[in-house]
């Protein structure tokens, strides 16, 4: 993962967001910390101390980074939380944290928040260490999880067995509608589904194909998100549907721009919008972020993956297509039983 994370946010925040990675780096550095609601936190001295840089590096960080350290768990302390931090700290005999009489703000970080100045610090060894370190974890964490086949991460949403049905099913009353009303050859497949994918992601199959490195052994379909196979499905149901009817109406077979205009009409529709939005931004962000695959017809899409999409793919929510073959299975069988 070759990565400046002391200069792009984005992909600070990708590894931030990760709670798998950050736990496993908790447990690597092991950090006396002082137990607060539940959270174990630090002073700037501490994390100075850490990194071997001057406290007054940490504050200038913090005066310019406020904004993202904040969101990554910094705290500052007033009232009556300081006073509850001063107790929890005069009753815990080995918390190396000092705070003046007469403080009247106290800043406090998380871990994440230390492995955030990691990523923002760039005068200090310690630092560029420990952002090497987080860089293997996060790389360590995705292997493991995908047993090596990150092109396939997508296959770990719960509901991806499904919806690929459901697009699959979909797929084949789109062909039967070319086929008995579209007067071409048999290129019109391959034609219709390229205009489908430049309408929903801008790109045609083979510049999908070649952003994910995939072989010509690998079906592109079964490497995309659940949210991208539904609405696929639903752009081939619709435009399905429109080819039969427009046929129909006119007697006749359509011709290529006839039902060039049908798929036009149908992606332009108002509906689609912030559908179509949605894909795009869930597969830029998370090709950029889990397959390390750069999507520039969508670049202005990318943003960092929440944390709820590291539950999603890689958490306890997640699991392996073979797992959701095995629940299929069973649910197949109690049908033909019935």
């Amino acid at each position: 993962m070759n990565k400046d994370l002391t200069e792009s946010y984005l992909d600070r925040q990708n590894i931030l967001n990760n709670k798998l990675a950050i736990k496993e780096a908790e447990d690597v550095y092991k950090l006396n910390g002082l137990l607060f609601e539940g959270v174990q936190v630090y002073s700037n001295a501490q994390i100075a101390e850490f990194f071997e840089v001057d406290l007054r590096t940490i504050e200038r960080i913090i005066e310019s980074d406020r904004k993202e350290l904040e969101k990554n768990g910094l705290m500052v302390l007033t009232g009556k939380k300081l006073a509850q931090f001063k107790d929890a700290v005069s009753k815990e005999p080995k918390a190396d944290i000092a705070i003046g009489a007469n403080t009247r703000s106290f800043s406090v970080s998380t871990f994440r928040t230390i492995l955030n100045f990691s990523m923002l610090i760039k005068s200090s060894e310690k630092a560029r260490l420990v952002r090497s370190r987080i860089l293997d974890i996060v790389l360590d964490v995705l292997t493991k999880k995908t047993d090596g086949k990150v092109k396939y991460i997508n296959q770990r949403d719960a509901s991806y067995l499904d919806r690929a049905f459901a697009e699959e099913s979909e797929r084949k009353k789109f062909t039967q509608a070319l086929n008995l009303y579209v007067d071409m050859n048999q290129y019109k497949y391959a034609f219709f589904t390229d205009e489908i994918y430049r309408s929903i992601f801008r790109e045609n199959t083979k510049e999908y194909r070649n952003i994910l490195s995939l072989a010509k052994r690998d079906n592109a379909r079964a490497t995309m998100y659940s949210e991208v196979l539904l609405l696929i499905a639903s752009y081939e149901a619709g435009i399905a549907y429109e080819i039969e009817k427009e046929s129909s109406s006119l007697g006749r077979m359509l011709t290529r721009q006839e039902t060039l205009e049908i798929v036009d009409n149908f992606a332009n529709h108002p509906a689609q919008k912030p559908l179509i939005e949605d894909v795009r931004l869930k597969m830029a962000s998370r090709d950029h972020g889990f397959r390390n695959a750069y999507h520039e017809k969508m670049a202005e899409y990318i943003r960092p993956i929440s944390e709820n999409d590291y539950e999603k793919f890689l958490g306890d929510q997640s699991k392996a297509l073979e797992e959701q073959i095995e629940e299929h299975r069973a649910v197949f069988e109690r049908l033909r039983d019935k």
